[in-house]
């Protein structure tokens, strides 16, 4: 299944962006503040309107989607995510279920479970930690098992122990055949666990290619306007200054 994304322009922010993203993967979306990152994802979950291009689901443009089917489809992460109701963590992730019209008590589960929130399922959204919080918050687009996950830096507010065992979890969901879509500022992370890197620059695609070829020291240097060099063997290179 894949998920492509033709000549978008949201006046301001993107200038006629291209790509074309397939389930089994995880695609890392990087860039300076500012870029286009977050806009660019809002439009693959097609919640931005834009000025020109498509962004089509097997070819098919979501827009000619019915919205139960897209939300079916596609889980998507905002990078501040608002609770409005201090529900009980389980009733919170108990929401991804809504686009199915079905309790999903398994899913719920597993969702709970892989985001190591067992112990606070009964507590209340309110008397979270931000970490614990944004773990919730993803485990709710879990719980709607999508063939589509697209998150906005959802790994900001964890701690390492908790980034590490949710990239891993994403590295397995992309393996079971779910296309998995992540902005990230850690470009180690998306260098060490990304299959695909999409950079942007000031609304324009700057690189597009696997880690290695798309966070190159020169793309760095010419993006982020600082020289910097790998480090390390392949799956575990950590990036340094100069």
């Amino acid at each position: 299944m894949s998920l492509i994304a033709a000549e978008l322009t949201v006046e301001g922010r993107l200038e006629e962006v291209t790509a074309a993203m397939q389930t089994g993967q995880v695609t890392a979306i990087c860039g300076p503040n500012g870029a286009g990152k977050s806009t660019l994802l809002q439009c693959l979950a097609g919640l931005l309107p834009t000025e020109g291009g498509l962004v089509a689901l097997d070819h098919r443009p979501l827009d000619q989607m019915r919205s139960c089917e897209r939300a079916q489809t596609i889980g998507y992460l905002p990078q501040n995510g608002e609770i409005a109701w201090d529900l009980t963590v389980r009733n919170l992730v108990s929401l991804g279920r809504l686009p199915h019209r079905d309790r999903g008590e398994a899913e719920v589960a597993e969702a709970l479970s892989a985001l190591d929130l067992d112990p606070f399922a009964e507590r209340p959204v309110s008397q979270l930690s931000g970490g614990e919080r944004a773990r919730a918050l993803l485990a709710r687009v879990l719980a709607g098992t999508p063939r589509w996950i697209l998150a906005d830096e959802p790994l900001a507010a964890l701690d390492i122990a908790h980034q590490l065992a949710l990239i891993g979890h994403f590295r397995r969901t992309a393996r079971d055949g779910v296309g998995v879509v992540l902005v990230l500022h850690d470009l180690a992370l998306a260098m060490n666990y990304a299959d695909r890197v999409i950079v942007l620059d000031r609304g324009v695609k700057a690189a597009d290619g696997d880690p290695q070829m798309a966070l190159s020291e020169d793309v760095i240097a010419r993006v982020w306007g600082v020289p910097a060099r790998w480090l390390g063997e392949p799956g575990a290179r950590a990036l340094i200054p100069g």
